[in-house]
């Protein structure tokens, strides 16, 4: 067998590391990349620089992020890291997520609920970066519009546009508000994509092992292949 058809029979194997990485293309990377950008600035403003929960929330949303991108890149020669990695992430965030429900419970501000239109108005727009989620805060905090009013989840599609104004308006909600409440938004949508990241993850493990079983896989290959 010359090397022309030994690499011929290579390509026609299980890689023994097959690709990986690519994680900036994932959508809870793009989220979470995100939330770390509005947390930082967040805490910037919102939290004393001498509070250690200045320097918690920073580092939990960051390894958020890190630990997402050194999942997909241990996904090559390691499943158990790449699910360890994930996992991390999806505490951080976890983490990162009481840290926001502590702040408005302490400053006695209200954490809207899960089919508050606002937070349906964020997601509906996708914002990409921290400028786009500043632009929609300021949206927020200058309409005049008595969101509390709308309750149903059939409306929670609806853009801030759309919703017509009434005769009972609110006070309009402070920025730390609007910014901690979004936040915990983002974050919801990190953790599902996050769960079903796991949940896939898992899945492919227990289908195709890990980089001994792939390992194992092509020496048996070659073997077979041998003249």
């Amino acid at each position: 067998m010359d090397v022309m058809d030994h690499m011929d029979d290579m390509d026609h194997q299980d890689p023994l590391i097959p690709r990986h990485g690519g994680y900036r293309k994932l959508k809870s990377f793009q989220v979470a990349q995100l939330i770390y950008d509005i947390t930082v600035r967040f805490c910037d403003r919102y939290i004393s620089q001498y509070s250690r929960t200045k320097d918690q929330m920073v580092q939990a949303a960051r390894s958020g992020v890190q630990n997402i991108a050194g999942g997909s890149q241990a996904s090559g020669t390691s499943k158990k890291s790449e699910l360890k990695l994930t996992n991390v992430a999806r505490a951080s965030l976890e983490e990162l997520r009481l840290d926001y429900e502590d702040f408005l419970r302490q400053r006695n501000l209200p954490k809207w609920d899960a089919f508050n239109p606002r937070n349906a108005d964020l997601i509906a727009r996708r914002p990409k970066t921290a400028e786009d989620f500043a632009k929609w805060t300021k949206e927020i905090h200058d309409c005049k519009f008595n969101f509390d009013k709308v309750k149903s989840p059939k409306m929670s599609s609806q853009s801030i546009s759309s919703i017509k104004p009434i005769s009972s308006i609110a006070p309009a909600p402070t920025y730390p508000e609007i910014t901690a409440n979004g936040a915990l938004a983002l974050i919801a949508v990190a953790c599902s994509l996050l769960d079903r990241q796991l949940k896939a993850q898992s899945k492919t493990f227990l289908a195709e092992g890990g980089f001994t079983e792939r390992l194992h896989r092509t020496r048996s290959q070659s073997r077979t292949r041998r003249p």
